[in-house]
């Protein structure tokens, strides 16, 4: 089958390479699906280029997202997922294969079934965004009737967060950065969208909340924003936060603004939440896919020898998720 791996960690046009592997052989327990679409996130970034970890592998099939059909199935799994479409996550977790190739084998769990009305792009933008922008909305219970922050509004996560938000019946405002930005948070379905560039957050929170302020924030960079964050959050609320860009960084938490506000401040990594946390994840982010509300800015698709200019598309904060088709040319 063709695949993209590398062999050593470092920049994408010098350590990934485009050839051939024997197609993968699912063992037990397990799926093959013959991949449609994958997608490619910063946690892929990151990996190949040894941001915080070691390979754990000689040679390495990136990615973690995708979305395709199930081929095979191995012992212990029902031969009744033969033809299903499927959305996955976590592919490359503990293992050396992802989803940058023509088949790969996950744990059954990790092939969600994908509605019939539903792209395989958009099966493909599911896995680590949806599930993050889950467990930092959710992690904190019930969201009908709250108000939301996110910061970020125009990325995967952030935007995924938009939707999901709106979806459980919340009011949601979103910020970001650049002109290109605010209409995917609008289309998100943002109450408010608030301008890094000509907008205070503080003031434009306290104004469309009288005051109360926000019972849950999204969190894409806490060490920029911690300070904003706490003067919006309201009493007992929650900053969830799940990105990094140093993994040496640390935070210094003012304790009397966070202790008077009674809030609680998460840390969200998306491959070690609790089994609970993904199962319930993957039940709602299936139900909200049904009405059509989850519907992701989809930026750049890519064939699979362009797997190089995907990853430094993401890199470079191409607006939108960056995909690579596998029958592309």
């Amino acid at each position: 089958m063709r695949a993209v791996y590398y062999r050593r960690q470092g920049a994408a046009a010098e350590v990934l390479e485009l050839g051939d592997l024997p197609k993968p052989v699912p063992a037990r327990g397990e799926v093959l699906v013959r991949i449609e679409v994958s997608g490619i996130n910063p946690s892929d970034i990151k990996n190949r280029s040894g941001f915080a970890f070691k390979m754990p592998f000689p040679l390495i099939v990136p990615h973690q997202d995708g979305a395709g059909v199930v081929e095979d199935v191995g012992e212990g799994v029902s031969r009744s997922r033969v033809g299903e479409r499927v959305w996955i996550f976590e592919a490359q977790t503990g293992r050396a294969r992802g989803t940058a190739a023509e088949y790969v084998a996950v744990p059954s769990d990790n092939a969600v079934p994908l509605p019939d009305e539903t792209s395989f792009e958009i099966g493909a933008s599911l896995g680590v965004p949806a599930m993050t922008a889950h467990r930092c909305l959710f992690a904190g219970g019930e969201l009908r009737g709250r108000r939301v922050l996110v910061q970020g509004g125009a990325g995967a996560v952030g935007s995924g967060a938009i939707q999901l938000a709106k979806w459980a019946g919340a009011w949601v405002a979103a910020t970001v950065r650049r002109p290109g930005q605010l209409e995917v948070a609008r289309a998100a379905g943002a109450d408010l969208v608030i301008d890094l560039a000509a907008d205070s957050v503080e003031t434009e929170i306290t104004s469309h909340t009288r005051g109360e302020g926000v019972d849950r924030i999204v969190e894409v960079d806490l060490s920029a924003n911690l300070d904003v964050d706490l003067k919006c959050l309201a009493s007992g609320g929650s900053i969830s936060a799940y990105s990094t860009h140093n993994p040496k960084e640390s935070i210094l938490l003012p304790t009397m603004p966070a202790m008077l506000g009674n809030a609680a401040v998460r840390f969200v990594y998306v491959y070690t939440m609790p089994t609970s946390a993904k199962r319930m994840a993957i039940r709602e982010i299936s139900e909200c896919l049904l009405t059509k509300v989850y519907n992701p800015k989809i930026g750049l698709i890519l064939p699979l020898r362009r797997t190089v200019e995907g990853h430094l598309a993401v890199e470079s904060g191409t607006i939108g998720k960056t995909l690579i088709r596998l029958d592309a040319e």
